[in-house]
């Protein structure tokens, strides 16, 4: 881990890496969009946002997968899970100031040295560069490209998807792509939502991702003593202890039994297709921990679930392949599998076989989903998807299990509608007061009690209080 102690140590550190570890946040953005935003001295370095989020120190057995898996020297891979915290931050304070400019961001290189930040306006570029990411200026908003996705959505509910089983938002090629078996399939899709084809780019493939049943994620579970797939991440419900898996594995009532085939819990919610998501209560005997089994006994300690970007890199638990490693494609993908479609996953490149459904997907320490389907094998390589954790957490109102305990409640004297909470899933950009301050989220995630937004810069930015309104230098009761 590289940490910055002033400029000439800095220098030494990049030239030792290889120029692999990105410099210091500047302390404000100069974009005007977004003029509530505090320029706050406390916005975090570098080193201070991968210390929130536990990159500062990856395990051996990530660090191992991540050499394996993308081809990285051991500086690089030490270096990218804290490039690619620290980018998310960055990301996050330009998403906010440049607001409906924001085209997406995403990191590139060996160790993610590289944030790319694209804007539909070119005078944005030089705030983009002051915080040290790459300008990109293009021609659609990252708001315009989802509200495109959105009608390819739609047209999907009403016809056969199987000649066209998966569309997403290119975020670096600032463009939809839809894959399909043939280019007429893909024109006749694109034609029936009302998208503009300028903006649609049509893979041609005859691959259909399939679901991966019969499967683990860290461990294995048996459903009904028929099929298996793979515990996800330990979460609770209130004093019900359990964990989140895929929806396709299991039905609510379904009864699950554990790696070593005892009795373990019942399925309590699950959604498929739409979604891909479950959860399992679990029985008195078993016990949440915030671990994710990686090699050679080894496992990874959850400390969050802070959503990372596009290039980032991703790994992947699983009974049938084990530990692999590989990069976020594209958030927010739809996929039609022949059991029906699902959206808003994610489209990786680490490969997994059937037996792997529903197993955690992290990167560093933060959850990222379970898994959901996919094409290839681990032989040749292949495609996965996984269905984000964060909608899981909100959706089935479960905290995610992690290594810091959940301790904290909300200022009794926040009576604010938003006041900040322990449990709440935020999306970035999202807004909320935490003694009597107001902050603006930078990358989605569930708070935590050790979060709160004044001590994790990383991830909240303040926002300046509104002055008093005293117009003529009256205040409201000389009118």
């Amino acid at each position: 881990m590289v940490h910055r102690h002033g400029r000439s140590a800095r220098r030494a550190a990049l030239a030792a890496l290889g120029a692999l570890v990105l410099a210091a946040l500047p302390s404000t953005v100069s974009a005007e969009p977004n003029p509530t935003a505090e320029p706050n001295p406390t916005v975090e370095t570098a080193s201070g946002a991968a210390r929130t989020l536990g990159a500062d120190r990856p395990s051996a057995a990530m660090l191992e997968a991540l050499r394996r898996d993308l081809g990285l020297t051991s500086a690089q891979a030490s270096a990218r899970p804290a490039n690619e915290a620290e980018a998310g931050t960055r990301a996050g304070v330009l998403r906010n100031a440049l607001g409906h400019r924001f085209a997406g961001a995403w990191v590139r290189g060996a160790a993610s040295e590289e944030l790319n930040v694209a804007t539909t306006d070119s005078k944005d570029v030089a705030a983009i560069e002051a915080q040290g990411a790459k300008a990109v200026v293009v021609t659609r908003s990252l708001a315009d490209l989802r509200a495109a996705k959105e009608k390819l959505d739609a047209a999907a509910a009403a016809r056969d998807t199987a000649d066209t089983p998966l569309w997403y938002v290119d975020v670096p090629a600032n463009r939809l792509v839809v894959q399909a078996r043939a280019v007429s399939a893909g024109a006749a899709f694109v034609k029936a939502a009302g998208v503009d084809d300028q903006d649609v780019t049509i893979l041609v493939s005859t691959v259909r991702p399939r679901l991966l049943q019969d499967i683990t994620g860290g461990d294995a579970y048996y459903i009904n003593d028929t099929a298996r797939c793979s515990v996800g991440f330990s979460v609770t419900e209130d004093a019900q202890q359990g964990f989140v898996t895929a929806g396709h594995c299991g039905d609510r009532g379904d009864t699950t039994t554990g790696f070593d085939q005892t009795a373990q819990g019942t399925f309590q919610e699950s959604v498929f297709p739409g979604r891909d998501m479950a959860w399992v209560g679990t029985d008195d005997t078993w016990t949440a921990t915030p671990g994710v089994r990686a090699q050679d006994g080894q496992e990874v300690q959850v400390t969050g679930s802070v959503e990372a970007l596009v290039g980032a890199s991703v790994c992947r638990s699983g009974s049938t392949t084990g530990w692999h490693c590989g990069t976020i494609q594209q958030h927010d993908t739809s996929v039609s599998y022949a059991e029906g479609t699902v959206d808003g996953v994610t489209r990786t490149t680490v490969c997994a076989e059937p037996g792997d459904s529903g197993g955690p997907y992290v990167a560093g320490a933060q959850a990222q989903g379970v898994t959901s389907g996919g094409s290839g094998d681990c032989t040749r390589g292949g495609t996965t998807f996984y269905q984000p954790v964060n909608p899981i957490l909100a959706d089935f109102g479960l905290t995610l299990t992690t290594e810091f305990a959940q301790t904290a409640a909300p200022d009794p004297q926040d009576d604010a509608e938003d006041a900040w909470a322990p449990g709440r899933v935020y999306p970035a950009g999202a807004t909320v007061t935490r003694d009597g301050v107001r902050y603006q989220c930078l990358q989605t995630h569930q708070a935590q009690s050790v979060w709160a937004p004044a001590g994790t810069p990383a991830l909240w930015q303040r926002l300046r209080q509104p002055a008093p309104w005293s117009p003529m230098g009256l205040t409201r009761t000389g009118w």
